[in-house]
């Protein structure tokens, strides 16, 4: 029997499992699929995927009168929300599947805070400087280890959070169904391919179903995922999800511009390129003119 948990029921395992697993081979799960659906794809891990999570319901009924002469009175019938869909059982594992330090299951699942690796991150990053024909003991460069190993700390942040945390609540019943929009964010990521920065903007659109998220959680979504090594492609994807579980809406749309310094700096060396991603999930895929309407707000000045 499956059943559908709403986000104060989960457990903050559970949500990174749910969104965190498309920072590993899931990317490709969110399905091109018409009516508000999302396509299921086999998982080698034995897991649900993120497909089998986020799906399109309709709207929840009214319950019955007690006397039982009223029928049901649906709630917006015509705007079904993107909701999460859990299976009741869980795979056991040794909980190292997502593990965002390595796969060995060999070693231990995580230290107990991240600056625990800040001595052998910063002896790598001395052997790097002696590999690139550097002299890490003169004066500019003695304290260099540990600088990059705390600077690549701080831009990897996102690994140590989640999303009911960043949340903390923040979300809100109200009586309003249109578009909501955050636009322009400010976003920096890193570059999984060549560990170089790309960074951009997100815009971000979602129509409620009687449920609103803290408008600031928007950015902090942003700042939980964009604060990984990244592919913008899968960063997109990844926001939109969140956006989904957080509020289960009638529909989010995302939009991420980028400037990838591998292209800037080396490669093609194109300085005045830019990527644009988008994820539609919901009414914004299925309807041409939402869409268009959120489009517009995003490329209006």
């Amino acid at each position: 029997m499956s059943f559908t948990r709403q986000l104060s029921e989960m457990s903050a395992s559970e949500l990174n499992d749910a969104i965190d697993d498309t920072n590993f081979p899931q990317a490709h799960i969110i399905s091109r699929g018409r009516n508000n659906s999302v396509c299921s794809t086999s998982s080698t891990s034995g897991t649900s995927s993120l497909a089998d999570r986020v799906v399109a319901q309709p709207e929840e009924t009214q319950p019955p009168s007690s006397t039982g002469s009223e029928e049901p009175a649906p709630i917006n019938p015509n705007r079904p929300r993107l909701i999460l869909k859990s299976s009741t059982s869980i795979p056991e594992n040794d909980g190292h599947e997502n593990c965002t330090f390595h796969h060995d299951l060999e070693l231990d699942h995580k230290p107990p805070t991240r600056e625990a690796l800040l001595p052998d991150m910063a002896r790598s990053y001395r052997l790097l400087l002696g590999g690139l024909g550097e002299n890490p003991d003169r004066q500019g460069l003695i304290k260099t280890p540990e600088r990059a190993a705390k600077a690549m700390l701080y831009f990897t942040k996102g690994y140590d959070q989640n999303l009911e945390d960043v949340l903390n609540g923040a979300v809100f019943d109200e009586d309003h169904d249109e578009m909501v929009v955050v636009k322009d964010i400010e976003m920096f990521s890193m570059c999984e391919h060549h560990l170089v920065p790309f960074y951009g903007k997100v815009s971000i659109g979602y129509l409620p179903c009687n449920k609103i998220l803290g408008l600031s959680k928007l950015a902090r979504i942003v700042e939980i995922f964009s604060r990984r090594l990244q592919v913008q492609e899968r960063l997109t994807k990844q926001i939109a999800v969140a956006v989904t579980q957080a509020v289960q809406p009638a529909g989010v749309a995302v939009v991420v511009e980028g400037v990838h310094m591998c292209m800037v700096m080396r490669g093609v060396q194109k300085i005045n390129s830019k990527t644009v991603t988008s994820t539609m999930l919901g009414v914004f895929r299925d309807d041409p003119k939402t869409r268009e309407e959120f489009l517009n707000l995003v490329n209006s000045k």
